[in-house]
């Protein structure tokens, strides 16, 4: 599956978890879903799931597809951030 070592397929393996993980709890499940009352953590498990693949692609050695996963992972980080976990006014 991972054997790709470009950028590009970093991206697109990057991409994967947090495009479904926005699928499913905004549109399938309209936004109403919490864990622990907290409305950001279904996005933070994606990014750990993530970071989690960069692992083992940075253990079978394919550095620019580990440097694609962790730049898709540190822009979804700061969307979430942005937009899910802004403190109450």
């Amino acid at each position: 599956m991972l054997k790709n070592n470009s950028i590009m397929a970093g991206i697109i393996y990057g991409l994967t978890l947090p495009v479904i993980s926005v699928f499913v709890f905004l549109y399938i499940l309209k936004g109403n879903f919490l864990i622990f009352n907290k409305p950001g953590v279904p996005y933070l498990v994606a990014i750990g799931l993530n970071l989690l693949i960069a692992r083992y692609c940075s253990r079978k050695k394919l550095d620019k597809t580990v440097m694609g996963i962790a730049a898709v992972t540190f822009i979804f980080m700061l969307a979430v951030f942005i937009f899910k976990l802004q403190p109450i006014k």
